[in-house]
């Protein structure tokens, strides 16, 4: 799976954890930054992050700053993307099964590195299933729609 990663500079130690995590699962990742030492706006990030999984050149998005929250804000503004923070097994799993999430956000100074890497293995494995949920994600882009200029 191609994956888009991007942190800002409170989560950069834990995005390079993440991408060479990635990478020994034979993930290939697009590395969207910040790069060591920079500062940067974490929504120029999370547009950029994004932007490749709308494009197609990437299957889902990571995103993680100090909390994940501010990264969560700014990816749903995308049109296309569908960003949840997860901190537990079960929001993870429910990101995927109930909501089809494409992007995923942690935060770095919420979570344990081990236990945000665990969680990334779950969300990794899970795949959205056509059911129940299919009208409430229906309807979640039905809603983006009416909003898209």
């Amino acid at each position: 799976m191609k994956i888009s990663l991007g942190c800002d500079e409170a989560a950069y130690d834990l995005k390079i954890m993440i991408k060479e995590h990635l990478e020994k699962q034979g993930h290939i990742v697009i590395d969207n930054g910040a790069e060591a030492g920079e500062t940067v706006l974490y929504p120029d990030v999370a547009a950029r992050t994004c932007r490749k999984v709308t494009s197609g050149e990437s299957d889902r998005g990571i995103l993680v700053c100090g909390t994940g929250i501010g990264m969560a804000m700014t990816a749903n503004k995308i049109p296309g993307i569908r960003a949840a923070v997860g901190h537990d097994p079960f929001s993870v799993e429910r990101s995927i099964l109930s909501n089809n999430a494409n992007v995923l956000c942690m935060g770095a100074r919420i979570i344990a590195p081990q236990l945000a890497l665990y969680l990334l293995d779950v969300w990794m494995k899970l795949t959205f299933q056509d059911g129940s949920s299919t009208p409430k994600v229906e309807r979640i882009m039905y809603y983006e729609q009416q909003f898209v200029k």
